[in-house]
């Protein structure tokens, strides 16, 4: 089968809690040409269960993040099935064995890959959504001479305790299913990733969303069941449940003081990031809400905080679901890289 992305080798690349994945590989996609002075490029991670081409969306001709000007790269997440994962990953770190891997593991990895496949020493802009914001957080910090402008969008630079039982949840469903042997099955886990939709469909959209029916008017479903079935149930069955679990712990364990760089310390992690940033939470995302993104933005030197006027919740920052939303996006990307 063909593929459209090209993989750099790792090799044996060892993991912030203890692991040494050997023969590592982080696959990527990259947009435009790199140009001489190797100053054009933006870096833009996926998300949580996202692969490369679930980002696509936000890059266009004639669009902030336009190909004809910038050299884009979209490394994917380590876990996500693509890059070293449970699913692709040979004995005996496979399946449930596959290592705890956290944000500063994987933006140790995409610096490797930036640096040393390409040769570049400065980045213009590190975006992401969700899981990638917590990732373009990570870059700010991890490297914060590196970058000019950052641009996280409904996500955050640390887990919050609320985040976290939320996903307490979306495991406690995957896992009770009879079939998931924990980790070892070798049929998919259908009725823990069916339940696992359930759990997120009330969190992935806002209230207000679901109070004016725009499963119904805007995405085209037929009734709510039709929505749970078709677009939650539909979203996780063809999805990896042990690739979900390591990106889940990944994302449950993200902060970016959690290093021997900041030992703990939040509040000089987030000082630390140099890089004129926005902060874009979703108006409306249930976990990642606005006053989350509010006390983060206070301790970053140089941050705006510019909510997503949505009623689309945590989806009005992806992956193109609303057109206004995008377009929202698309414009003040367009003015921070401007500035």
């Amino acid at each position: 089968m063909a593929v459209d992305y090209a993989t750099f080798e790792l090799g044996d690349f060892t993991l912030q809690r203890g692991a040494t994945l050997r023969g590592a590989k982080l696959a990527y996609k990259t947009f435009g040409e790199l140009n001489a002075a190797k100053d054009n490029v933006i870096v833009y991670p996926t998300w949580y269960s996202g692969q490369h081409y679930d980002n696509e969306w936000l890059i266009g001709e004639g669009m902030a993040l336009d190909p004809a000007k910038y050299f884009i790269i979209i490394p994917n997440m380590l876990g996500n099935g693509l890059s070293s994962s449970p699913s692709n990953t040979p004995e005996p770190y496979n399946a449930s064995r596959f290592p705890k891997v956290t944000a500063y593991d994987n933006v140790r990895a995409q610096h490797k890959l930036v640096t040393e496949l390409f040769g570049i020493s400065h980045i213009r802009l590190v975006v992401g959504w969700s899981m990638g914001a917590l990732q373009t957080f990570h870059w700010g910090a991890m490297y914060p001479d590196m970058m000019d402008l950052l641009a996280p969008f409904c996500g955050s630079a640390k887990c919050s305790r609320h985040n976290f039982v939320f996903l307490e949840g979306v495991k406690a469903a995957l896992t009770a299913d009879a079939a998931f042997l924990d980790g070892w099955y070798t049929d998919k886990p259908a009725k823990g990733l069916r339940a696992a939709a359930r759990v997120y469909a009330g969190w992935g959209f806002s209230q207000a969303f679901y109070r004016a029916e725009l499963d119904l008017t805007a995405m085209g479903y037929s009734s709510l069941e039709d929505f749970l079935v078709g677009f939650w149930e539909g979203f996780f069955l063809p999805k990896d449940a042990n690739n979900l679990l390591t990106m889940l712990w990944t994302w449950q364990n993200g902060d970016i003081s959690d290093n021997d760089l900041y030992k703990g310390d939040f509040q000089a992690a987030l000082a630390a990031i140099k890089a004129r940033t926005f902060v874009m939470p979703g108006q409306t995302d249930l976990y990642f809400p606005p006053e989350d993104s509010a006390s983060e933005v206070a301790g970053m030197p140089n941050a705006e905080l510019i909510p997503v006027p949505s009623i689309w919740g945590h989806f009005a920052g992806g992956p193109g679901t609303n057109p206004e939303d995008v377009r929202f996006l698309d414009r003040k990307l367009r003015e921070l890289l401007a500035s």
